[in-house]
C-alpha cells in the first residue's frame, strides 16, 4: 500500500469509526446524542464554562451549541450559574443527574472499547493510543483543531 492508499483507508476508516460512534451512543442512553456526551464530558473535566466556550473549544457553530445546551437543560443535567467572577456571566455546570449519567455512559462505552480491543497486544494498544493523540492534537492552537 503506498501512501495514497493509506490515507484514503485512514479516511474511509475514521469515517466508519465515526458513524459507528454516533450509532452507538444512541444505544447507551436513548436521550444521549455523542454531541451532548461529548459536551457533558467536557463540562465536567473544564468544571463549568460558558456556551461560548464549548462552541470555540469543539469548533462547533453556536447555534449549534445553544440547541444541544437547551436539551441538556430541559434533561436537567446541566444548569447556569452566575461566574464567581463576573455574575453578568452564565457558566453551564453538570447537575446530578448530568454526572450520573455521564458516569454510566462512559462505563458502557469503556467498556464496548474494552471488548472491541480484546486481545490485541500491549504493545499495539500503546502505538494505536499514541497515534490518535498524535492525529487529534495534530494543529492545535489555544487547544482547538484547526483543521479536522
Amino acid at each position: 500500500m503506498n501512501a495514497d492508499e493509506a490515507v484514503e483507508t485512514i479516511q474511509r476508516e475514521m469515517t466508519a469509526f465515526a458513524r459507528r460512534a454516533r450509532a452507538s451512543a444512541g444505544r447507551m442512553h436513548p436521550e444521549l446524542s455523542l454531541v451532548s456526551y461529548t459536551l457533558l464530558g467536557h463540562l465536567e473535566e473544564s468544571g463549568g464554562c460558558r456556551a461560548t466556550d464549548l462552541a470555540a473549544h469543539y469548533a462547533l457553530d453556536k447555534s449549534t451549541v445553544s440547541r444541544q445546551v437547551a436539551a441538556l437543560e430541559r434533561a436537567r443535567l446541566i444548569e447556569r450559574r452566575p461566574d464567581a467572577d463576573d455574575h453578568r456571566v452564565q457558566v453551564l455546570q453538570l447537575t446530578d443527574a448530568g454526572r450520573e449519567i455521564l458516569a454510566q455512559v462512559t462505563d458502557s462505552r469503556r467498556a464496548a472499547f474494552r471488548e472491541r480491543l480484546k486481545g490485541w497486544p500491549e504493545e499495539d494498544l500503546e502505538r494505536f493510543a499514541s497515534y490518535l493523540v498524535r492525529y487529534n492534537t495534530w494543529g492545535r492552537a489555544d487547544g482547538v483543531n484547526s483543521r479536522p
